[in-house]
């Protein structure tokens, strides 16, 4: 591993490592600090959203036009770590919203940042990104072992209140990072004309696309899918945790090594099945995911619970992944930016935004004497997923993408897009 390579994997490692070592917690942390209601949990959930959608006007209008990658990567992170120590020093909800809110705000435009930065230090990118990304999910990984192994999400430890120490670990973190980023090699901004900044950013420049069938379809799709998405983030460790499943944390990154796993065979499928059937086998996935809780959760049979999680890498990669390539090869050279914005906005913006409000109303609803009925609670978007699974099976037409698999996946691995949740 060459120097630079070297120092763009431990930045990526950091990245991750934050976003991992408090975000999969959160519910269970709110739940038990603030006995916040599945409302509350899901607002706090929802910042990720509202990062989304103003993470473009901070990287299109601002970074990407006046100041350094690097600097503003830093700047941010070093905000963030004084936030993150604000939610760790939080005695209510109503004190501790108002932080997730702004460092929601600053964090998700640094996942762009980190890739503009790696990008403009790599003499092929679509060769090489690869190799330094799959660090960030190493980074969530580690960070959730480590939250396990030191026992922050054992029972007894999440009701003395230890998940707390998540946001003092990860604002030292973000300190680290803010500090590192400032001795990351040079990278000023590339000011490009455009006709519309704005649009750009936003991907309105890509509506004109919704005018093809198959990717109105596809764009429907990907936004109603997330609702069930949502479900996965805000309630999965909470679901785990209440029904005393040991080192919960720990057995999520369960998740994130099946991701790396079906990344390498994204490809086959999608040479083999076609981009349809792959997009239905990831959709399909999220019901079998929900279904392996709804009935893990009666006994805490841990094979189905490991299995739902372990299918984490066909729903996100045979799904997300597989969408952000078609919609490459849908873009044309003219909007493959502004599609990529298009379907970002729309997903983790839009979709999840209105998952987390969903999801935080079910939680609530199926709430029982001593916790919840997760049965219930699971088999709602189980069914949600179906429905869009069939929406999609039937309403969109087989078709070929435009590029071969591998010069796809590595479009796709250079795309300023790729770091939105995954759950890495």
């Amino acid at each position: 591993m060459n120097p630079i390579t070297a120092r763009l994997s431990i930045m990526m490692f950091l990245q991750f490592f934050i976003w991992g070592g408090w975000f999969v917690t959160l519910g269970t942390f709110l739940g038990s600090a603030f006995s916040a209601s599945g409302g509350e949990i899901g607002q706090a959930f929802s910042t990720q959203s509202w990062g989304a959608i103003i993470a473009p006007f901070i990287v299109g209008l601002v970074a990407d036009r006046y100041f350094n990658a690097e600097r503003i990567l830093g700047v941010l992170h070093l905000i963030g770590a004084l936030l993150m120590y604000l939610m760790y020093s939080s005695g209510s909800f109503a004190a501790f919203y108002p932080y997730v809110l702004g460092y929601m705000i600053i964090y998700m435009p640094t996942l762009a940042l980190v890739n503009s930065v790696s990008f403009r230090q790599l003499t092929d990118p679509a060769a090489q990104f690869g190799k330094i990304r799959v660090w960030g999910t190493i980074g969530w990984i580690v960070a959730g072992l480590f939250i396990s192994t030191v026992g922050w999400d054992a029972q007894q430890a999440v009701a003395g209140g230890a998940l707390r120490n998540t946001f003092l670990l990860c604002s030292i973190t973000s300190l680290i990072l803010g500090v590192y980023s400032f001795t990351l090699p040079a990278t000023p901004p590339v000011r490009v004309a455009s006709q519309s900044v704005i649009s750009q950013a936003l991907g309105l420049d890509a509506l004109r696309l919704l005018k093809d069938r198959n990717f109105a379809v596809f764009f429907v799709s990907s936004v109603l899918i997330c609702i069930p998405l949502a479900f996965y983030y805000q309630n999965t460790n909470l679901f785990l945790a209440e029904i005393g499943v040991t080192n919960p944390t720990g057995k999520m990154t369960v998740g994130q090594m099946s991701e790396v796993l079906f990344m390498l065979l994204l490809p086959v499928f999608l040479h083999r099945y076609g981009i349809k059937n792959t997009l239905l086998i990831g959709m399909a996935a999220w019901v079998l995911r929900y279904v392996l809780f709804a009935f893990g959760a009666q006994d805490s049979v841990l094979v189905l619970l490991i299995g739902g999680i372990a299918l984490h890498g066909v729903c996100y990669d045979f799904f997300f992944v597989s969408g952000q390539i078609y919609t490459d090869s849908k873009a044309g050279e003219q909007y493959k930016s502004s599609a990529q914005g298009l379907i970002t906005l729309a997903t983790y913006g839009v979709g999840m935004l209105a998952g987390f409000k969903v999801a935080g109303i079910i939680y609530d609803q199926y709430a029982v004497t001593g916790g919840h009925d997760w049965k219930a609670i699971w088999l709602i978007p189980a069914a949600l997923a179906a429905g869009v699974f069939a929406l999609f099976a039937l309403a969109f037409k087989p078709e070929s993408i435009q590029r071969s698999d591998a010069e796809s996946t590595s479009s796709l691995k250079t795309s300023p897009h790729t770091s939105a949740p995954s759950s890495s």
